[in-house]
């Protein structure tokens, strides 16, 4: 398993980091069966895989739930977990509580949080407190609704400064890493070339130190649309439902199950009438 002195070294080397986005035993397992660097599990989960139209309704129950999914998975592989809407916005006391619960019951390595402020605040009590924290500006899904819904930010100067300052802000805080979302290429690389620490990116160009994508996203899997930043390595939607469909079609037609699927037994051993 990687460290973070590691994740350091690769942004000096430029090795770019790989990181997916895992929700689930199995995906963590295909993930670190590919030797990717780092798992994000997601707060997305909310909308990837349990239907809803945003994060904002995900719980700290929802999370440790996936996240112990995914320690089981890859075990061996450093993942970041995200903290949920309001889990750390309250008071430094229920943030250290939910922090403490998500870094010990899930086997996690980092904790992520969206936004700077009073959030850099709370980076910098977790840290000391012992917890690995990684940042997360741009577009930060929980804020969607202050944010005007899902657009690339920083394109004006005045919201490009912000962003740098904010990045600053959070690696003076402590974070061992931030992930860039939605961010125009030159303003993240900008950033990355500002920072010591590693930038990942989620639509912000190749100049950062490393990108992530949902799992489901590069498969193509249970998503209607993808947004511009994905690129799909296979189209499961159409290969999977054609399977369900074949599946479906050969029970009607009373042509599954075939009689190598099936078991037998001896005759004289079937209870008579």
């Amino acid at each position: 398993m990687r460290n973070k002195g590691q994740f350091l070294r690769m942004k000096q080397e430029k090795d770019k980091i790989a990181m997916i986005t895992s929700y689930d035993y199995p995906s963590a397992k295909m993930s670190e069966e590919a030797n990717v660097d780092m798992i994000l599990i997601g707060d997305s989960l909310g909308m990837t895989v349990l239907g809803y139209d945003s994060t904002i309704p995900v719980t700290m129950e929802d999370m440790i739930h996936h996240g112990k999914a995914v320690q089981r998975g890859a075990p061996d592989t450093f993942k970041v977990i995200d903290m949920p809407f309001m889990s750390y916005h309250i008071s430094t006391e229920d943030t250290l509580r939910n922090a403490r619960r998500l870094y010990q019951e899930t086997g996690a390595q980092a904790l992520k949080l969206e936004g700077s402020g009073e959030v850099s605040v709370m980076m910098k009590k977790l840290v000391h407190a012992g917890i690995p924290v990684v940042g997360h500006i741009g577009l930060t899904p929980q804020s969607v609704n202050v944010l005007g819904g899902y657009k690339v930010q920083g394109k004006d100067q005045g919201s490009a400064v912000r962003l740098i300052e904010e990045a600053l802000e959070i690696e003076a805080a402590g974070a061992m890493a931030i992930v860039l979302e939605c961010v125009p290429r030159q303003l993240a690389e900008k950033i990355t070339n500002r920072l010591s620490i590693p930038t990942i990116g989620i639509g912000a160009g190749a100049e950062c130190d490393g990108q992530v994508l949902v799992y489901h996203d590069i498969l193509k899997y249970g998503v209607d649309r993808l947004p511009k930043f994905v690129k799909p390595y296979i189209d499961s939607n159409h290969l999977l439902g054609e399977a369900v469909q074949s599946y479906v079609k050969e029970v009607k037609t009373k042509t599954f199950p075939e009689e190598s699927h099936t078991f037998t037994m001896n005759l004289n051993e079937l209870p008579e009438e």
